[in-house]
């Protein structure tokens, strides 16, 4: 999920330095039924226009590849076309309309990236002078304010997490399925906030049944939502996964929205669904906790998504 909003996020602002009408497609089915956009079901978007509209318009479109298939998900052009680029982390150019031009002729420009490409637009965001004075973390925290804005259900479970949680809170967002980030850091990194502030409460967002049962024997004042976690340890949205998708992925927003309320945020660098709680928040170098900070692997990883 937060690969997908900050990716999202890119493209917005990418079609603002392009003069574009920008439009959310998420018809994959990993978050909705395939075929149904799951965005406007999760967001109160001020987009007015529905993504099926273009279907089967027959205007140019940037790159070409997508001509003729706009009602496909990337993971179908993939696929048929490309079906060697999975791991790759160029392999989405094939996909994605040229970052670095602005003036690209075609009335219709297709971002799609599994990551955010801020590092491929950043030197023309400095050139504009909308974003003059703003680091990334500004632009991305306003455009989370400005095209993200949770349903009722999830607005109306944060608010009631607060009241109930109140102050200090510390925020633990441990993703430990298809990946896995260290766990004994985390512990410790808890250990030391909680020798700070022994009265704060915990709010707990995980992906992993087990490791929500260690942190429950381990830790008191834990908290956490009532959601589905895969018995097997498995990833929980994809779209051949057999759950209620809609119901898990407000549930996946619950959690990244109430660790952005919290006062203090354990996490890792390497899951964007935490470094998107951080944009939410607005927090600053001293609420964070990045467990994976000195790790060189996840460091090289992150700059290679981020440039490539």
């Amino acid at each position: 999920m937060g690969n997908r909003i900050l990716s999202a996020v890119c493209g917005l602002v990418f079609a603002d330095l392009t003069g574009r009408v920008p439009v959310i497609d998420w018809r994959d089915g990993s978050y909705a039924p395939i075929g149904e956009n799951a965005y406007p079901l999760l967001f109160k978007t001020p987009i007015p226009q529905d993504c099926a509209a273009f279907d089967d318009v027959t205007l140019p479109v940037s790159p070409a590849i997508w001509t003729g298939h706009l009602d496909q998900t990337p993971q179908q052009m993939i696929d048929r076309f490309i079906p060697d680029s999975h791991s790759s982390p160029t392999g989405y150019r094939r996909l994605c309309t040229d970052l670095a031009k602005l003036d690209t002729p075609e009335d219709i420009a297709i971002f799609w990236s599994y990551l955010p490409k801020f590092g491929r637009v950043a030197r023309n965001l400095r050139r504009d002078s909308r974003f003059a004075g703003k680091t990334e973390a500004d632009v991305i925290s306003e455009y989370l304010a400005r095209y993200f804005t949770p349903n009722d259900r999830v607005q109306a479970a944060v608010e009631g997490l607060g009241a109930k949680l109140g102050a200090p809170t510390i925020g633990v967002h441990i993703r430990y399925t298809d990946r896995k980030i260290p766990l004994h850091r985390v512990r410790a990194c808890l250990h030391r906030r909680l020798a700070q502030t022994p009265e704060a409460q915990i709010f707990l967002a995980t992906d992993s049944a087990e490791v929500q049962v260690q942190m429950q024997a381990e830790f008191p004042n834990i908290h956490h939502i009532p959601k589905y976690l895969a018995a097997d340890g498995s990833r929980l949205h994809w779209p051949t996964s057999e759950v209620a998708k809609l119901h898990e992925a407000e549930n996946a927003l619950i959690d990244m929205w109430q660790l952005g309320r919290c006062d203090h945020l354990i996490y890792s660098r390497h899951s964007t669904f935490s470094v998107t709680s951080s944009y939410l928040g607005r927090m600053g170098a001293a609420q964070l906790d990045d467990v994976d900070r000195f790790s060189p692997m996840v460091v090289a990883k992150r700059l290679i998504q981020t440039y490539a």
